[in-house]
């Protein structure tokens, strides 16, 4: 690790009437940070890239009700700077090593009343991340947040890929627009199956938010670290193309109940020329902690096949008493054989504990109590079952949105778990949370999911989370926190009016994976869902080619098979890219993309020579020219490669595929054709 002072910090005006300017530079110089303290004591900052100023001056501050004041100006009490460059490795991930260096800034500010303020920059050659810092200090102890005042005053109207600002929920599809034209309500409104909705107004929209000027500069903002803290929305002003942080409230209207010191999540700014620079980075992991877990080997990635479709699709249910009862422990047998015969990790069976009868949208605080299953469910068999076929169980808590009760339940919930040698549990916050009037972006609930991953961790347990807060990175603090929904997945093709659309799984990488692993829940098999149910309309819009893509291109160390077997069975030579693309990788290659069109990955399996490659299209038709330089040099490999068949369509004809091997070395270039909606999958054995 090199840390050094930074010592070519500009600095115009210091201790003067007039305002006070710093820079700096990233370390490539590409990009420029500026700051200004104005005569009034307004702070700013402003960033351009490769000279062009794509953040124009934008304000900071803050404004709370206890003490009430308004921090918004200061004098400047200190500069400080340096030069970090170091290289760490991550337990599990898209690399096995990486990279950070940046040129550091830091502000020290004290306001009228003499409160102290310190504002940090880093500055990547990705990218900038600020963030507010409340010292110990006699001014200020405890202190209660009524709003973040941060701006972000782009330069331009421009085109954005967007979802509407709603403090419960962040499952909804992504708006294409400009972003004078962006209008959160009426996108909302077509959104008529997400079941919590509270939208806050025309113009808040979420983050991650990714951006395109008219000169093809791309703009990523997001936040790192999300800790005690509630997750920051925008507030867009149409006419001036300024955003300001919007904080979600608690009951009460109050965003943040704090105590010095105290550091703010991160606010990030991603920007590049090149779309693969934006999902390349690892800017956001750089600015969360380390990981507070020492013992790491018991953290370990995982392929699974989930006893959950079934539901999804009426051939069987959560609850018990409609008669189809899907968690029995006959039909999860199946499941676990099935994936002991193709070499998976686990099965997740969900509906296997009582309560389910009366679960959703009741307010209730004791629906489930995490240990007690339905009587045609036996945990112990089971449990036996599967550890004689080298398999485990994954668990499910579903809350239903009843977090006091959950908390209440966790150490014997996973005390559970361990008595019967389940290691994973999905989490799910469907419902209105408890205690009333919090939301699930909430600071009391973004504590709450931090709780989990720690408490999780003294058990030696690993977590996902349904419908959270949207990861910001803290999977390096916590790796045993695997993989997150937190935005609309592929479970959603069974919406009965809107579903996904073509183009969605090349807007995900841009913005909600940008924070973290997304359960996306790939591998769909069969795309008209009405085998047992004959008046649904709802069906998968991708080609099977397609699915076996996404594999590479939606990140995640917890995969699913997302089908059942009976589908997978039709299918066994298709099936087989899923059993041999890996969940952990030595390194990864953003090839080509563009959001909202296409999206082609390359990812080299953890400890091994092979690759995985996959190209994903949006509603058209296209063709990918992949290029396979990344190969090592002089070595030969097979590649297996699936793709659309003859007049593949996700429309008309999504199962039509081909496979074919041929040798390949880093000097061979393939064209592939993409069907509509459609996609290629490759794998790479080295010879």
């Amino acid at each position: 690790m090199k840390k050094t002072l930074l010592l070519g910090l500009l600095v115009a005006g210091l201790g003067g009437a007039h305002a006070q300017t710093t820079t700096v530079a990233s370390p490539d110089k590409n990009i420029v940070l500026k700051t200004q303290l104005a005569a009034n004591g307004t702070v700013s900052y402003s960033v351009s890239y490769k000279k062009n100023t794509f953040v124009e001056p934008s304000t900071l501050g803050f404004s709370l009700s206890r003490p009430k004041t308004m921090l918004t100006q200061f004098s400047l009490v200190s500069i400080d700077s340096s030069t970090v460059d170091e290289t760490w490795r991550p337990v599990w991930g898209e690399v096995n090593q990486i990279r950070n260096h940046y040129k550091a800034l830091t502000l020290t500010l004290k306001d009228k009343a003499g409160i102290v303020v310190k504002v940090a920059f880093r500055v990547f050659n990705e990218g900038v991340g600020f963030r507010y810092e409340f010292p110990k200090q006699e001014h200020l102890n405890h202190f209660v947040v009524a709003d973040e005042l941060t701006q972000i005053n782009l330069a331009g109207d421009y085109k954005a890929f967007w979802i509407p600002g709603d403090y419960d929920t962040n499952e909804y599809l992504y708006n294409t627009t400009p972003l004078s034209q962006v209008d959160a309500v009426a996108a909302a409104a077509k959104e008529t199956d997400i079941a919590l909705k509270s939208v806050i107004g025309p113009n808040v929209i979420q983050v991650p938010l990714m951006l395109k000027n008219p000169t093809g500069m791309y703009v990523n903002l997001h936040e790192a670290a999300l800790v005690n803290y509630p997750v920051m929305h925008l507030a867009l002003d149409k006419k001036t193309f300024t955003l300001t942080s919007h904080l979600v409230p608690d009951a009460v209207g109050n965003k943040a109940y704090l105590q010095t010191p105290f550091t703010t999540p991160w606010r990030t700014i991603n920007v590049s020329d090149k779309a693969t620079d934006i999902l390349a980075s690892k800017m956001i992991l750089n600015l969360n902690e380390p990981s507070k877990i020492t013992d790491v080997s018991w953290i370990k990635p995982q392929k699974f096949i989930g006893m959950w479709w079934e539901m999804h699709v009426g051939k069987a249910t959560w609850e018990k008493a409609s008669g189809k009862h899907g968690a029995n422990t006959a039909n999860v047998k199946t499941y676990i054989d099935f994936a002991a015969q193709h070499g998976f990790d686990g099965v997740l069976v969900e509906g296997w504990n009582e309560g389910w009868e009366d679960w959703f949208g009741n307010w209730k605080e004791n629906v489930f109590d995490f240990i007690t299953p339905y009587p045609d469910y036996n945990t112990k068999e089971l449990t036996d079952y599967a550890r004689q076929k080298g398999v485990r169980i994954i668990m499910h808590h579903e809350t239903s949105g009843a977090v006091t009760n959950y908390e209440r339940w966790m150490d014997k919930a996973f005390r559970y778990m361990q008595d019967n040698q389940m290691n994973t549990v999905k989490t799910g916050y469907v419902g209105r949370i408890i205690p009333r009037g919090e939301h699930h972006d909430g600071q009391w609930m973004v504590n709450h999911y931090e709780r989990v991953a720690q408490k999780a961790a003294e058990y030696k347990i690993m977590v996902e989370a349904h419908e959270p807060a949207h990861p910001t990175g803290l999977h390096r603090t916590y790796p045993n926190w695997l993989a997150n929904e937190a935005a609309r997945g592929n479970e959603f093709n069974n919406a009965p009016k809107l579903g996904l659309v073509p183009e969605h799984e090349t807007i995900l990488p841009f913005t909600r994976l940008m924070g973290g692993p997304m359960d996306y829940t790939p591998g769909f098999f069969h795309f008209q869902l009405n085998q047992y149910d004959a008046s649904r309309t709802t069906r998968v819009r991708t080609t099977l080619a397609k699915q076996l893509a996404l594999y590479v291109t939606m990140y995640s160390p917890l995969q699913m098979a997302g089908d059942f077997p009976e589908n997978f069975n039709k299918h066994l030579d298709a099936f087989q890219f899923i059993k041999d693309v890996p969940v952990d990788w030595d390194d990864t290659k953003v090839l080509a993309a563009e959001p909202g069109d296409f999206i082609t990955i390359a990812r080299k399996a953890k400890g091994k020579p092979n690759w995985f490659l996959g190209a994903i299209s949006d509603e058209n038709a296209r063709t990918s020219v992949l290029n396979f330089d990344f190969l090592e040099e002089g070595a030969t490999y097979q590649a297996t490669i699936y793709r659309d068949g003859e007049g593949a369509d996700w429309k008309t004809n999504p199962e039509a595929y081909e496979i074919e091997k041929m040798t390949v070395t880093n000097k061979t270039t393939l064209s592939i054709r993409l069907a509509k909606g459609g996609g290629c999958a490759i794998s790479i054995i080295k010879q």
